[in-house]
């Protein structure tokens, strides 16, 4: 083992020789290598930051929560202009899935309508969310309270007049005072506070709560009416931890189906969506870049392959007499052979740490200056560049530790002389 360590220790010694002696041959040797595992790092720290953002943003959902809608997550079969002939789903149709559809934990109605002003005393906040849900939506979406509470059914059935605001609603309008109980005004009309959302902050999506209000969703139908284009009905679905998804999914779909009266040989024009198949899709996309990213970048590490091998083949017949000598006193082909191993991987990780280090200064740049997309180098990606350089080191420098462990010591000496 200590001879090991002993080779391995002269072999980092011969590497900062070569990079102390022949720098600019040795940086341009090196160049490939460093930019070859910065653009595969760099790559893999943008998609699985890219992932992260958008799992993120889906977080305070289940992966089994359902969503029905005439649209779908994914690609349809279904040619689009006959998809643009789907109907909303309707109130009725929540009501009617809840009352009959077994396995339910919950169900809610909700209304997507566009962003509207809304206004305390003399202060006005435009371009704000509103979302309009049933009471459910609260424990689907698993939202947090900072203070109040969220409406209850009778409040959500009968259309009460009452909201909750995000936390930089709240900030925008009452500041530092409390706002619950006071009147609101939206679409001419008063509303009261009963609750006001624990701060979210911005996610890579940009459907944060902070910046926006909920009320019952009977009011917003009130309003705009059922059959108003601007609104966009959705049926969000949670089943029960036990259930089935795929038997759960086959029994919901039959029962809307015969609920909207269609016949068995006409497609569902409906849409059920899970959160799962979503995430399956992102999954897929970022495999896909991932792969084109280490294609593009493999390139560059074949070039920085050559550039080591070139190394070391200079490094052999430069110190040919001195493995001469090594070999006259019985230093076996082996220990010559991982001394210029160790060398040739100790120079590639050299290169490889200047482009990991290359990777995080931008990746620190970037974060501060999107502020809300946060670039992460994890240290599995650390751990994988580091593996890669060490990795073409070896195979480049295989062929010339083979040839060098393989001289005769005389010929060597004569040689070198």
């Amino acid at each position: 083992m200590l001879i090991y360590l002993r080779v391995l220790k002269e072999s980092f010694n011969f590497a900062i020789n070569a990079l102390r002696n022949n720098k600019l041959r040795t940086f341009l040797s090196l160049l490939g290598v460093t930019i070859g595992i910065f653009s595969i790092i760099a790559v893999l720290a943008a998609v699985d930051s890219l992932e992260r953002e958008i799992k993120g943003s889906l977080s305070s959902l289940d992966n089994s929560t359902i969503i029905i809608m005439r649209f779908s997550f994914g690609p349809s079969e279904i040619p689009s202009w006959k998809r643009q002939q789907f109907p909303d789903v309707s109130y009725d149709e929540y009501q009617y899935l809840k009352r009959n559809l077994p396995g339910l934990e919950a169900v809610s109605y909700t209304l997507n309508v566009p962003q509207e002003s809304i206004k305390y005393e003399e202060t006005t906040v435009t371009g704000v969310g509103i979302g309009a849900v049933t009471q459910e939506y609260y424990d689907i979406e698993a939202l947090e309270l900072a203070e109040g509470r969220f409406f209850n059914e009778s409040e959500a059935v009968s259309g009460s007049q009452v909201i909750i605001i995000g936390h930089e609603i709240a900030q925008n309008l009452f500041g530092e005072s409390d706002p619950m109980g006071k009147q609101l005004r939206l679409y001419g009309q008063k509303f009261s506070v009963i609750g006001v959302l624990k701060k979210e902050g911005a996610n890579f999506l940009g459907n944060s709560k902070d910046g926006a209000v909920l009320v019952p969703v009977n009011v917003v139908r009130r309003i705009f009416g059922d059959n108003n284009k601007s609104t966009f009905p959705q049926i969000i679905i949670k089943p029960e931890a036990d259930v089935d998804n795929a038997e759960f999914i086959a029994v919901l779909t039959q029962q809307l189906r015969n609920y909207r009266g269609l016949k068995p040989e006409e497609v569902s024009n409906f849409f059920v969506n899970q959160l799962q198949g979503f995430a399956d899709f992102v999954d897929n996309i970022t495999g896909q870049l991932n792969f084109i990213g280490l294609i593009i970048s493999g390139f560059s590490l074949l070039v920085g392959g050559f550039g080591i091998a070139n190394i070391m083949f200079v490094s052999v017949k430069e110190r040919t007499n001195l493995i001469g000598i090594q070999k006259s006193l019985g230093a076996k082909n082996k220990f010559i052979l991982f001394q210029f191993l160790f060398e040739a991987v100790i120079l590639a990780v050299i290169g490889g740490l200047v482009g990991l280090f290359l990777v995080w200064l931008i990746s620190m740049g970037a974060s501060q200056f999107t502020g809300e997309f946060e670039f992460v180098l994890s240290p599995w990606n650390m751990f994988l560049g580091t593996a890669v350089s060490a990795i073409i080191g070896l195979i480049s420098g295989i062929i010339p530790a083979i040839s060098a462990s393989k001289l005769d010591p005389v010929e060597a000496i004569r040689t070198g002389m």
